[in-house]
C-alpha cells in the first residue's frame, strides 16, 4: 500500500510506525493495536499521512483525551503561528522549566546595526541570545543560510556590555530554535561555530519531542477539550503551557468555559502532566 508524505514523496504503509507512535503517546498495546486494525480496513492507496493522521487521532480521542493530546503535539506547536509569536513564548517557557532566567524581544545595539533579540536567556551567569525560526509547514526546513545569519547578528552583538539582567553583561553563547527541523548543512556550520540547535527532532534525547514527553511542557494547543478560539484566548491571557491550567478554574472561566466543561478540562490537563 502507498502513501503520500506532506512533502509529496510517495512510500510504503509502514503499520509499525503507527503503532509506534501510538504507544509514544501514552496509548497501550491493545489500543493502539485496534486503531492500527481499524485504520488498516479504511486506508486507500495514495491516501495522504495527513487523513492517516486524522484517522488515527479521532480515534485515539475516543479512548482517552490526554493521549490524543500527545499524538496532537506537533500540530499543536505549529498552532503557536503563524507568526510565531507565542512559539517564542513558548520556547521561553522551556528555558524557564531549566531554571533558566529569560526575557523576550530585546532589541540591542551592536557594533553595526540594531539587533531585535528573540529570547535572551541566562543561567550560572552566562548570557546567551535564542533566535526562533517558526515554519507554518512541517516540511520546511532551516538551511544553513539560518545559522550563517544568525551567527552573523551574535558576532556583532557579543564583544559590548549590556545590562540586560543585573549588573552589565555580555552574551557569550547562541541558540538557533525551529519547530521543523534543520538541514545537514545547517547542523554542519551551527556544530562547527558553537552554535546550540533546538528542533523537533533535534538533538535526539533532548529535543522538542523529547523535552515534552519527559517534562511535561506541552503548549495548552494540544488540549482536545478546548475549541481552537478558546486556545486562542488563553494564549492572550499568556498561559502558553498545559502546566499553567493545573487546578486553575479561574483562567479558565474568564475565557468563558462552562462549570460543566471545566472539570472536563482539567481532567484532561491532570492526565497529560503525568509525565512519563
Amino acid at each position: 500500500m502507498k502513501i503520500v508524505k506532506h512533502s509529496g514523496a510517495v512510500v510504503n504503509f509502514n503499520p509499525d510506525k503507527l503503532i509506534s507512535s501510538l504507544l509514544k503517546s501514552g496509548a497501550d498495546v491493545f489500543t493502539a493495536e485496534s486503531i492500527m486494525k481499524e485504520i488498516s480496513n479504511e486506508i486507500y492507496d495514495g491516501i495522504s499521512t495527513k487523513n492517516i493522521y486524522k484517522k488515527a487521532f479521532a480515534l485515539l480521542k475516543k479512548h482517552t483525551n490526554s493521549h490524543a493530546a500527545r499524538y496532537n503535539l506537533r500540530a499543536a506547536i505549529e498552532m503557536l503561528g503563524p507568526e510565531g509569536f507565542y512559539f517564542e513564548k513558548y520556547i521561553a517557557r522551556l528555558f524557564e522549566a531549566e531554571k533558566y532566567e529569560t526575557k523576550t524581544n530585546v532589541v540591542l545595539q551592536g557594533n553595526c546595526v540594531m539587533h531585535e533579540v528573540d529570547i535572551l536567556i541566562k543561567k550560572n551567569n552566562v548570557v546567551s541570545m535564542v533566535e526562533c525560526k517558526f515554519h507554518g509547514g512541517r516540511e520546511a526546513a532551516s538551511d544553513v543560510k539560518v545559522p550563517l545569519y544568525v551567527f552573523s547578528r551574535f558576532n556583532d552583538l557579543r564583544h559590548k556590555g549590556f545590562t540586560l539582567f543585573s549588573t552589565k553583561e555580555k552574551i557569550s553563547n547562541c541558540w538557533i530554535v525551529t519547530n521543523t527541523r534543520f538541514t545537514a548543512d545547517a547542523i554542519a556550520f551551527a556544530e562547527c561555530s558553537g552554535i546550540n540547535l533546538l528542533s523537533w527532532d533535534y538533538p535526539e534525547k533532548r529535543s522538542l519531542k523529547s523535552r515534552n514527553n519527559h517534562d511535561c511542557l506541552y503548549p495548552v494547543t494540544c488540549l482536545t477539550t478546548l475549541t481552537k478560539a478558546e486556545k486562542e484566548k488563553l494564549l492572550l491571557l499568556d498561559i502558553i503551557l498545559v502546566k499553567e491550567l493545573i487546578g486553575n478554574k479561574l483562567g479558565l472561566k474568564e475565557i468563558g468555559i462552562s462549570s460543566g466543561r471545566i472539570n472536563n478540562v482539567l481532567k484532561e490537563v491532570a492526565d497529560l502532566c503525568k509525565c512519563y
